[in-house]
């Protein structure tokens, strides 16, 4: 009896051993199990915050390709534009000067045609001029009565007058197709090296001095500002001297008509300036006069179109000047204010 129960006092404590061995050995698989679990995690954690960084990164990456692609299409998007902007400047330029070399040639032909029948008006003014001379001489040789005198001189002073204002319109007409000619005529000068200051001094001198000997009344303040370190430029100096001086007398003539309307207090001053820089010379015609209205600035380099009064103006200086100074691969512009000023920027390359 006494070893039965020892028996199984054995036994128990050999189940109870197995039951801790068990639970011990299963308390170990869990938490093994546990721990790779714990691992795994971490590692897809870790490949998921990598896999973001990859993310952010690319991201990143495309967002400056985007910016740059976007940049590259807007400077191209700039480009086009500009470039066709020039496009219409040129071919408004072009038709401009279509329309200019077209006129050009009408002009010609109408100058030609004009021409002969002109110079018969003035050579037959002239005759009759010596001819009228003649019966004045004749007169006095022979005896007529008082009246018959006094009618033949009334008769002959009438035919006088007649002929100096057939000889006076006709010398206009003459000066008219002179410019027309002149103005379709492409120029046979030679470029040279040409001293640009000169010039400039040269001729506004000479158109000052042109118009006082006109008028004798005329008195204005001319100012010269001529950069002395003015290279020279391979020009035509006789067509830029007829640019000078047909801005000159504008400048002049505007003054002085300013004058008239002001009178005292009124100080006429006309001004040329030369400036230079790496491509470009400039000369810069300026006046403090009657300035060029808004709505004819348009018009001013147009044949024939002129505000001055009937009689003493062809219409034909800024369109010629405007042309010569195109066929030296220059420009004209105009700056100006009505009542105010009126300045002509002229642009002549440094290498033609």
């Amino acid at each position: 009896m006494y070893l039965l129960v020892t028996d199984m006092k054995v036994l128990l404590m050999i189940g109870i051993s197995a039951m801790l061995l068990l639970f011990v050995s299963f308390l170990i698989s869990f938490i093994t199990s546990q721990r790779k679990k714990l691992h795994y995690h971490k590692e897809l954690q870790a490949a998921n915050e990598r896999e973001q960084q990859i993310l952010t990164q690319q991201k990143t990456v495309l967002e400056e390709m985007v910016k740059e692609r976007t940049g590259e299409l807007i400077n191209q998007k700039e480009a086009l534009q500009e470039t066709l902007n020039d496009l219409k400047s040129t071919q408004l330029q072009l038709v401009q000067r279509e329309k200019m070399a077209s006129l050009g040639e009408l002009t010609a032909g109408i100058a030609h045609e004009i021409q002969n029948p002109l110079n018969f008006v003035n050579n037959f003014s002239e005759v009759n001029a010596e001819l009228l001379l003649e019966i004045n001489e004749q007169l006095d040789k022979e005896a007529l009565s008082a009246d018959g005198r006094s009618t033949i001189e009334s008769i002959v002073k009438n035919i006088s007058q007649n002929l100096d204002k057939v000889s006076q319109h006709g010398k206009r007409a003459d000066a008219i197709v002179k410019g027309m000619l002149l103005h379709s005529r492409v120029s046979a000068g030679d470029k040279e090296l040409t001293d640009v200051n000169a010039l400039s001094d040269e001729y506004i001198r000479l158109a000052y001095h042109g118009l006082r000997a006109k008028d004798k009344s005329f008195n204005t303040q001319f100012i010269t500002e001529l950069d002395p370190e003015l290279p020279k430029i391979s020009v035509i100096p006789q067509d830029i001297g007829r640019v000078l001086i047909n801005l000159f007398n504008n400048a002049f003539y505007s003054v002085n008509e300013k004058k008239k309307k002001i009178g005292a207090g009124y100080g006429p001053t006309v001004s040329v300036k030369t400036l230079a820089n790496e491509t470009h010379v400039t000369i810069i015609v300026r006046d403090n006069g009657l300035g060029i209205a808004a709505n004819v600035l348009e018009k001013i380099y147009h044949p024939f179109f002129t505000t001055k009064p009937t009689g003493q103006g062809t219409g034909l200086g800024l369109s010629l000047s405007y042309d010569i100074i195109k066929a030296h691969q220059g420009e004209l512009k105009v700056n100006t204010k009505e009542g105010e000023f009126a300045e002509f920027i002229i642009t002549l390359p440094l290498r033609s």
